[in-house]
């Protein structure tokens, strides 16, 4: 019986292909077949054109391939292939079902390893010149998201921090300010939405609470919003 093949998680990044670390370009370049969310751009890809693709997307509001399926598929591969790279938007460890890839690779003694990439929160801060924290306002963040396992609230209560990150926002995000204006942050606490970060077709909003509850219009990609007192434009910042 052949040895099992290794299977590496990588993080793709926010989107430019550029922003990927050297470890993974490397490990997409050598790699036999490549498993990939429906975030990874097709730059991305082409850093791997010599591998097998198999597109594994989930995106929210349409049809997408079951957890439990990816997990076998990628079991299924590193019986056949002796590197098997999972491709994930942003960094496998932050909201990226790492920990159910994880068990069910381990459970058949398959070698993972973890390769980080940039999140999608720190390369929206880099896009913006927005810092998350600020020295003597902002000391705390947290990353959060409204999407549930089965079973679990639809609204699960908001991380108490000084600044909050709300990753997958588009449609969610004027709940979010709505519960905040009710738990008595001010109207006029500065926002920040970035769609689409670090792509060609990025677009960055700013608002405030108060009109982020009104609502974002339609996204054609990918939303991440910040809200917070750091999140305060400076005097001199260009817009």
């Amino acid at each position: 019986m052949a040895a099992l093949g290794k299977v590496y998680l990588i993080g793709a990044g926010p989107g430019a292909a550029d922003l990927i670390t050297v470890r993974g370009a490397r490990l997409l370049a050598q790699a036999e077949v490549v498993l990939y969310d429906a975030l990874v751009t097709p730059e991305m890809l082409a850093l791997c054109s010599q591998a097998k693709l198999i597109s594994v997307g989930k995106r929210s509001g349409q049809r997408s391939t079951a957890q439990t399926v990816i997990n076998q598929q990628l079991v299924d591969c590193a019986q056949r292939y002796q590197l098997v790279v999972r491709l994930k938007g942003g960094d496998p460890m932050l909201f990226g079902r790492a920990d159910e890839e994880l068990r069910a690779l381990e459970a058949e003694g398959i070698e993972v390893e973890v390769v980080p990439g940039i999140t999608t929160a720190l390369a929206a801060a880099a896009a913006t010149k927005q810092p998350l924290t600020r020295r003597g306002v902002a000391r705390s963040v947290a990353f959060f998201t409204s999407s549930t396992a089965p079973n679990e609230p639809d609204h699960p209560s908001l991380p108490e921090t000084d600044t909050l990150v709300q990753y997958m926002g588009g449609r969610e995000a004027a709940a979010t300010a709505g519960r905040l204006l009710a738990e008595g942050r001010r109207p006029d606490l500065p926002v920040v939405v970035v769609e689409n970060c670090s792509r060609a077709d990025q677009r960055i909003l700013r608002m405030t609470l108060s009109g982020l509850a009104g609502g974002l219009d339609a996204a054609q990609g990918p939303v991440l919003v910040m809200i917070g007192e750091a999140l305060q434009q400076r005097s001199h910042q260009p817009s």
